[in-house]
């Protein structure tokens, strides 16, 4: 009797498509890293600007009040000239926080999906020892439940997605808006 006479439906599963697919996800992953760094870089610069801005206007307002002929008080200036604009300085300083405050979401974010990268890389290094495809799908199906895959990868279903059924972005929409590179 032939293997072809009973063909087994896990016969398909090759380990070679799971160390392809990880490879891909990996890619997927670090492009993403990428990205974030770049966002990140800019809000940096955006952070240092209005920080050169913050300096220069509080050198100007120290300028101008350098020339008093009398001690500096702890009661604000009466002078118009002399008169420290503090809404300004509390919006640079506002604007700076909450700039400072999204640089440190991405780098979270970026952690993260460094993590995943490992993950992914360790997953692909053990799938060289793996001759079973079904043993690798099993590894690559519980590997993603328990780091939430899907959250990570938007509108491109997973390998857990496609084994239990659940449609591209099934998770926790939460989470998949707290990973997105958007």
């Amino acid at each position: 009797m032939s293997d072809d006479a009973d063909p087994d439906p896990d016969a398909d599963l090759s380990v070679d498509e799971f160390i392809d697919y990880c490879r891909t996800q990996i890619g997927l992953l670090s492009g993403s890293v990428e990205t974030m760094r770049t966002e990140a870089d800019d809000l940096m610069d955006d952070i240092d600007e209005e920080l050169a801005t913050l300096r220069s206007h509080l050198e100007t307002q120290s300028d101008d009040l350098e020339g008093t002929a009398t001690p500096p008080s702890t009661d604000r200036p009466t002078e118009v000239g002399s008169e420290i604009d503090v809404d300004t300085l509390e919006d640079l300083e506002a604007e700076i926080e909450r700039k400072q405050t999204l640089v440190e979401v991405k780098q979270a974010r970026i952690r993260a999906f460094q993590d995943l990268i490992a993950g992914y890389t360790d997953l692909l290094e053990e799938f060289q020892s793996v001759d079973d495809g079904r043993e690798a799908l099993e590894r690559l199906v519980h590997f993603e439940a328990d780091r939430d895959a899907p959250a990570y990868f938007g509108d491109r279903q997973t390998v857990l997605e496609a084994a239990t059924g659940s449609g591209s972005g099934s998770g926790s929409s939460e989470s998949a808006d707290e990973y997105s590179t958007d």
